[in-house]
Formats: C-alpha cells, structure tokens, sequence
C-alpha cells in the first residue's frame, strides 16, 4: 500500500455504491415522471390518439388505423379529416372528410358522379368509386350548411354512413373531436394525413 493513500473498507466502498445506484434510480425515476406528465398534457391539450373503425374512409385510411388528432374544432375546413361523435347516431368516433362548412351549399348529383360546393365541383383524387344513389335520397340532394355546423362524407362514398345519410345530417362543430393528422400505426402505413 502507497503512503499516504488509505484503502476503503469493503463496507464502505459497497455503501458508497449503493449511494451511487441509489442516486441513479431517482434520476431515472424523475425522468419517468417528468415524461409521463409531459405525455399526459399533450394529449390532453394538443391532441389525442383513435382509431379508425370501419371501411368509410378507404382508401385514405383504413379499419384499424391509429389516428393522431389535433384537438378541437377550431379552423376545421373543406377537405380535411375530422372524428367526430355523435351518440345518437353511433356509439363510437365517427371518422369522415369535411366537404363543406357553414354556410356553403352542397350538390351531390348522383347520375353525373359528381360533389359541388358553391357551384364548384370538387377535386377528389381519394374517391375510387363511382357514387351509388343511396335508398333514402334522389338523383340530386342540395343541403345548404347551418351556422355552426358542417357536411361531412367518406371516401369510400357507397360504405360510408354520413352527412347524405338522414340520421346524421350536418354535424354541428361542438362534436368533433379533432382533425386527423397522422396514421400513427401500423408502422408501415405511417404518414401525414390530407
């Protein structure tokens, strides 16, 4: 042994040890914490996380697709995708593409295969179908959007129960939940939503 340098007692270099295992355990576990909490008020103020149940919106999503929404109804427009409930028409988020807001005027014609808003015929490149006239409406439906509200659609028109459909109608803004933003999973549909 060296002069002047004092060799620790076992017992004491195992406690020191633990000290320092001790002293890493509550990093880690203020991390954890620190994430969890950080998680929680992002989903809670920023967005939220749902999934997709049923064929309506195929081929843009797909049943079992997990969805990352931004909260809230705050600047929903023409074209986008939002989740929306209604109880009184299904038990669960309803995920559907806003055709047209408040105010604006909604033409299906059924025999041209054609939506206009305004007089204007939209642009879908996501329909893959040619529209099926639904039982309950005729060759052409006009809806004039309430205040407050909006029509919605899926992309998969002839399997897709929405704002044509007399139980839901317009939809009023205070239902919905989000826009969708991403599909989150399954990792090899992942992507930004349009």
């Amino acid at each position: 042994m060296a002069r002047g340098k004092r060799e620790l007692k076992p017992e004491i270099q195992s406690l020191k040890g633990m000290d320092a295992v001790k002293g890493d355990l509550y990093i880690w576990l203020q991390a954890f914490v620190l994430i969890s909490v950080a998680v929680v008020l992002c989903f809670t103020y920023l967005g939220r996380v749902v999934t997709v149940s049923g064929s309506s919106m195929e081929p843009t999503l797909r049943n079992g697709d997990m969805l990352l929404l931004r909260s809230g109804a705050g600047g929903v427009e023409q074209g986008d995708v939002v989740v929306l409930t209604r109880e009184d028409f299904l038990d669960e988020p309803i995920v559907k593409r806003v055709i047209a807001t408040e105010g604006q005027t909604v033409v299906i014609d059924y025999t041209a295969n054609s939506v206009t808003v305004d007089g204007e015929r939209l642009k879908e490149p996501y329909v893959v179908e040619v529209m099926a006239q639904p039982y309950f409406s005729g060759p052409v439906e006009t809806v004039t959007v309430p205040e407050g509200c909006i029509f919605v659609m899926g992309d998969n028109r002839n399997h897709s129960s929405d704002s044509r459909h007399p139980g839901l109608g317009t939809v009023d803004l205070r239902c919905v939940l989000g826009e969708a933003k991403a599909v989150l999973l399954p990792l090899g549909r992942m992507k930004t939503i349009h």
